[in-house]
């Protein structure tokens, strides 16, 4: 590669960098990364990028993050994209690059701290992990730092003199990783247990392991690279059970049972908690919220919508679960709230341009899309995003057909609309939004399922 690079043999410069990206590994892509960036080859550095963002909590913890000087390691740490499951993550892996050549780095740990989201962290880890840090507690900067972080927990009208650039939550868009097609419809519409993936290498979609019950209006949620299905609906009776499927195993289990029974639900992950929002319970519209703990694998109810929704979207963007449209039996909304995890409130926020129930809700790139969906009289194909700091929503490319029931799932820095129903038949289409280009394309189909179906992506796993 530096020989083509200085012979300006631009295409065997390309093949080695092509070659390069297969062997990206945690303990040498921050390497791979300097090397590209001295050359000036700015396609490797960016996939170099990439990688680190996915995978950075293992990233973190090799040898090359260490030996980072410290321009370097700001530099990383400061990114929005870094796809971590808490903000604590990178206050331990900061921590161990100080620790690890403590007499000449501990003088950056000011800097380096006003560069980490401790606002982000909770009050129990601020107190058992930061405030104990024997070199935290000796810098008066950085006692200032901890104290900010504090204050945003116990006064939330002061929020806002807070820096935006450590409150923002982070937001890893180009993650690569399965596409599961969980349950929903047969042609016939009849519910199924069915599971099936899509490869984005192969571009194929295969078959996956089935559920142990049948679920259709299922909802969906990723954490900590397993997949959980929540509620449903069996063709007999709305569910309260869930299922939890763990790709190192290729097994589902029985998950911990939800209060309600619910189908049509909407749920979200956020900060190691999922949300499970409304729904239908076979006699009526929900408001209700249930919040799911993995780790200790129990639920709590929190605040109600400030609607009863059923057939809503719901999705997590910058630290907050927007509940979007929906019905409650009578209306089909336009209306969109938020959930504010610290305050444990609702909030009114911009309605949609279109109502909509039955549609698909992702997020991508801080912003987040309603797509598709039913408004009364037609089933629309019609697209639109909120961007959040205008509170503002505004219509994108639609979609190639109608889609109601569609499933919508952010994979690899693109939107894919999975399934559905356009007002006479059931849907194993899939077409692909890409924002750069705001075109939607149509890529292989679904071969068991007739729609209907929930979604969700697991990550890739660092082989």
């Amino acid at each position: 590669m530096v020989g083509a690079s200085f012979l300006q043999l631009n295409k065997v410069r390309d093949a080695c960098a092509d070659f390069l990206k297969t062997r990206f590994h945690p303990q040498n892509v921050l390497g791979i990364r300097h090397f590209a960036d001295t050359l000036g080859c700015t396609q490797l550095v960016t996939s170099a990028d990439r990688y680190i963002h996915q995978y950075f909590s293992k990233v973190a913890f090799a040898d090359e993050f260490l030996a980072l000087n410290f321009d370097e390691l700001v530099d990383i740490i400061h990114r929005d994209e870094l796809n971590v499951p808490s903000e604590e993550y990178i206050f331990e892996a900061c921590m161990k690059w100080v620790k690890s050549d403590q007499e000449k780095r501990a003088g950056y740990l000011p800097n380096i701290l006003a560069s980490i989201r401790l606002p982000l962290l909770s009050p129990q880890f601020l107190a058992d992990n930061v405030a104990t840090e024997e070199l935290i507690r000796t810098s008066h900067k950085c006692r200032d730092l901890l104290d900010e972080a504090r204050d945003f927990h116990l006064m939330p009208e002061r929020r806002a003199l807070v820096s935006a650039s450590r409150t923002r939550p982070r937001c890893c868009d180009y993650v690569v990783g399965q596409i599961f097609a969980v349950g929903g419809l047969t042609k016939n519409g009849e519910s199924v247990s069915t599971v099936e993936i899509y490869d984005p290498v192969t571009k194929e979609w295969k078959m996956g392991e089935a559920m142990s019950m049948l679920r259709s209006r299922v909802g969906v949620a990723v954490m900590d690279g397993k997949l959980y299905a929540f509620g449903g609906f069996n063709g007999t009776e709305r569910l309260s059970t869930v299922e939890v499927y763990d790709p190192v195993q290729k097994k589902w289990k029985q998950g911990k049972t939800m209060r309600c029974k619910r189908s049509a639900v909407g749920v979200a992950a956020l900060d190691e908690l999922v949300y499970v929002c409304g729904g239908y319970d076979g006699v009526t519209s929900l408001s209700t919220v249930e919040c799911y703990s993995p780790k200790t694998d129990s639920w709590t109810t929190v605040a109600p919508m400030m609607k009863y929704r059923s057939a809503g979207g719901v999705a997590a963007l910058g630290g907050f679960v927007y509940a979007l449209g929906g019905h409650d039996g009578l209306s089909i909304f336009d209306s969109v709230e938020r959930y504010d995890v610290s305050t444990n409130t609702w909030t009114k926020v911009r309605s949609m341009l279109n109502r909509r129930c039955r549609l698909g809700v992702a997020t991508l790139g801080g912003k987040l899309y309603a797509c598709g969906g039913y408004d009364g009289s037609c089933f629309l194909r019609s697209v639109e995003v909120y961007i959040p700091e205008k509170d503002q929503w505004q219509l994108v490319a639609p979609m190639n057909v109608k889609r109601s029931r569609v499933a919508l799932a952010a994979n690899m820095g693109k939107l894919w609309a999975i399934g559905g129903y356009d007002g006479e038949s059931n849907l194993s289409t899939v077409e692909v939004y890409d924002p750069k280009t705001d075109t939607w394309t149509f890529v292989s189909p679904m071969r068991h399922h007739g729609g209907g179906v929930g979604a969700g992506v697991i990550p890739n796993m660092v082989k």
